[in-house]
Parts: C-alpha cells; structure tokens; sequence
C-alpha cells in the first residue's frame, strides 16, 4: 500500500530525509515584529537568529490552515499519516483533524490518521521513523496507527536543555511551572515533556553538565536500548548536538542516533545553542 507521512514543520527533518517522497512538510508561520516567515525550505536559520535577537519583542508562530492539510491529503497515497506538535503547544493538530472532516465531506472516506505528538521536534521525527519502518514492512494502515499511537501516548520520552526558556515563557508554554530561572548562577534545567505538556526534571550548573545531565536520565528511562532508535535536534549547534550523541553511546547501545538541525519553530522554541532529544 502506497502511503505518506505528513508533518508539520515541526517534524525537523535531516538533509536526507527531506529528499524522501513520502514525507511532506505543511509550514507553520513564524512572526518577528512585522516580518512574517513561512517555516519551509527557505527558512534561513542564522539570518531568523539574528532577527529574534535584535527584536524586543517575543517570536510568535501561526499554524497552517485547514486547507493547506486537505490539500496534502488530496494525493494518490492510500494511507496517510499526520504527526504534529503537541496539541497543548499548538492548534496544529486541531487544524489536520478539521480538513480530514473536510476532505471526506467532499470525497468520503479514506485512510487518514493524525497523530498528536505529545512532543515536538525529535519526538516528530522519531514517530515519523517509526511509521516509516512499519509501512516499509507492510503492515495494515490499523495497525501502523495502534503502534504509533502507543509508542506515542505510553513508550516515547522528550527531554530539552535550552540555553534560555524566556520564549516558551513568554509565549505561556510553561504555564503551571514555577519561575525557577536561577540564571545569574548559570543553572539549566533539564527539562521533559509529560502528556505533551513541559516539566523541568532536574538541574545543573552550566549547559555542558545539564545535557549530560540529560543523557543519563534518558539512558536511566531507557529500556532495551538496544531496539531503540534517539533522534538529537540541535538549535545552530553541531558540536553539542554531538557531544550528547557520544555521551548516550557511551551509557548504552542504542539501535540508531540520528542528529537533525532544527527548522523554524523548534528554533522559535529551542533558541540559538538549544537541544532537543527523543527516543
């Protein structure tokens, strides 16, 4: 069965990934003062930086329309997988749900599955892998939904250190957690994501130690290491994104550590120098 897997562009791809046919990107829009970016693959990462630093004001973000998913389903692909961002950070998910109702209002039914994240970012693109490898082997559109939805709903774990949580602060992400911003001692949280919404897990002082910080819970939760696969996002920096892939090989023997640079929104999110980690 032919089928294609849809994300937002949250779903932070890897060069080679982006050239797959099966997958496709429907951009969310990003919003510095009076500039408007379209998060697609002419979204330049150092040139957004700069602008967000030079702004006093808070990025924003802008989900894709209704229509833009229902065009997307209008292909030839018999089965069809949405993943988005976490319904509590986005209305993303909302938006995929209404142009299914939408496309099958006007052309009945047909095999399309949206799945909420819980996560963002690697936990995407980790769902996105994971159906890939479930299509590629043949399994039943039913099927493929029931293993995504559990590993997505009960077995995947997102962690993040970032060098500031200001944005996710003042965008109102955090909301329910306490203002433990200790930064003239330089402490970062180690942060998680618990049913799509954010929790801090832990602490240390300077970002080095929170990201290994960081390894040693995820290898800590990690069971069967061995059948898993880790995704590590990187927010304009290869050298700590590789840093955390060499501390989790060193702490146990993960089946696949795939590093991946942030796209627009997760860079919205995640600043300069921020990582995200799902397996």
């Amino acid at each position: 069965m032919s089928y294609k897997i849809i994300g937002d562009s949250c779903l932070d791809l890897t060069e080679e990934l982006k050239k797959d046919p099966h997958f496709q990107m429907i951009p969310l829009t990003l919003q510095v003062d009076d500039v408007q970016v379209i998060d697609d693959e002419t979204f330049d990462q150092k040139k957004f930086l700069a602008m967000v630093k030079a702004s006093p004001n808070c990025p924003k973000t802008a989900c894709p329309s209704p229509e833009m998913f229902k065009e997307a389903y209008e292909c030839d692909a018999e089965n069809i997988f949405v993943i988005t961002l976490s319904s509590n950070l986005s209305g993303t998910y909302n938006s995929a749900v209404l142009a299914k109702g939408l496309y099958e209002e006007e052309h009945g039914k047909k095999n399309i599955a949206v799945i909420d994240s819980w996560s963002a970012s690697s936990g995407e693109l980790n769902i996105g892998l994971m159906i890939r490898d479930l299509c590629e082997q043949g399994m039943p559109f039913e099927e493929v939904v029931e293993k995504a939805m559990q590993y997505t709903q009960h077995e995947m774990k997102t962690y993040f250190v970032l060098e500031s949580l200001d944005t996710l602060r003042k965008n109102g992400r955090l909301s329910g957690l306490q203002a433990f911003f200790a930064t003239t001692l330089n402490i970062k949280p180690v942060m998680g994501a618990d049913k799509g919404n954010i929790i801090k897990l832990d602490q240390a002082r300077g970002i080095n130690k929170a990201l290994v910080r960081m390894c040693e819970l995820a290898v800590k939760e990690a069971k069967n290491p061995e059948t898993l696969r880790v995704i590590v996002a990187h927010c304009n920096n290869e050298a700590r994104a590789q840093l955390v892939k060499e501390e989790l090989s060193k702490r146990a023997p993960f089946k696949e550590i795939i590093v991946t640079e942030t796209a627009g929104v997760a860079t919205v999110y995640a600043n300069d120098g921020g990582i995200i980690l799902a397996l």
